[in-house]
């Protein structure tokens, strides 16, 4: 089963929100999904418009998950965040 790391859509229209999950990949991208571990809102300014459990990410990744390019994004922001 390929896992992917990616963004299910909550939002309604011409309001869009996010969801970071973990879900396979042969399932639609707002159908079922395996955990839920953060969430993406396009309409706050800054740079504090999403959260991520960055461990849930991390242990996901070391499990072959593959995140798709936005939540991949997050995921560095996410880690400069705990560095710094």
């Amino acid at each position: 089963m390929a896992v992917r790391i990616r963004l299910k859509r909550i939002g309604s229209r011409n309001d869009p929100v996010f969801r970071i999950v973990v879900a396979d990949n042969r399932s639609p991208r707002d159908g079922k999904c395996i955990e839920e571990i953060g969430t993406y809102d396009p309409k706050k300014s800054g740079d504090i418009n999403f959260t991520l459990d960055l461990d849930r990410a991390k242990h996901w990744i070391s499990k072959g998950a593959q995140p798709s390019h936005t939540v991949a994004t997050f995921i560095r922001r996410s880690s400069r965040a705990v560095v710094a």
